[in-house]
């Protein structure tokens, strides 16, 4: 487990070395492979997550069995504290889509970590703002973009997080099907392969197994407004 990566955490980024390591030691650790559970929406909730390693997505259902992929979420980045501080149900599934390794702290710990440190809880509300802040985004660009480009945008924002420079271009390894991209996007499975076989085929990308290679960043820029 890199445990510097999981500095990266909100939780983490107010506190000093020592104080990092004590809250770490206290934290349980999990390991899941891809396609395992971790807890379901609708579940009781009173742990907050931090990936160390791995991925995992959030989705929710809806009654007719539709699936909605809500975020894509990997190292360093935590999830599941709105349950701390709104207690209540788990208000979506959250899945690993690769071999995954979590730092879980509950309500408990977590309460008196807060109570000592007033840093740390800015540096959560902040954390809950920008996750706001893009979830406006994502509703904006259902309402005003058109799935093309909201392809594009996705694809950024996962090489933004999990991409790297190779010869040719930017790797993004996204460990997703077609159906979750599709979910992620909010579009048919169709209507978003149709979409990435036309950038393949002006040479803005090139489609791999669960990884594209972003060959014109610009253009999907561009095509991403």
């Amino acid at each position: 487990m890199d445990l510097d990566v999981v500095r990266r955490a909100p939780l983490f980024k107010a506190l000093d070395d020592e104080a990092a390591t004590a809250l770490q030691a206290e934290m349980s650790r999990s390991r899941m492979e891809r396609g395992d559970v971790l807890f379901h929406e609708g579940d009781r909730g009173d742990t907050l997550y931090v990936i160390a390693e791995g991925k995992i997505k959030l989705g929710r259902t809806s009654p007719d069995g539709r699936e909605n992929l809500v975020a894509i979420l990997g190292p360093g980045e935590m999830f599941g504290e709105l349950s701390l501080f709104d207690p209540g149900p788990r208000t979506m599934t959250a899945t690993a889509v690769a071999e995954t390794q979590l730092l879980g702290l509950g309500n408990e710990s977590l309460t008196g970590l807060l109570s000592g440190r007033p840093e740390v809880s800015k540096a959560l509300l902040a954390a809950l703002a920008q996750r706001l802040r893009r979830t406006n985004a994502h509703l904006a660009d259902l309402v005003f973009t058109d799935v093309p480009g909201r392809v594009a945008k996705a694809l950024l924002d996962l090489s933004e997080r999990f991409g790297r420079p190779v010869e040719g271009g930017i790797l993004v390894s996204h460990d997703l099907t077609q159906e979750e991209l599709a979910q992620l996007v909010g579009a048919s499975r169709e209507t978003v392969n149709k979409a990435l076989a036309d950038f393949a085929t002006r040479g803005w990308l090139r489609l791999e197994a669960r990884a594209v290679l972003l060959q014109d960043v610009e253009r999907l820029k561009r095509r991403a407004r």
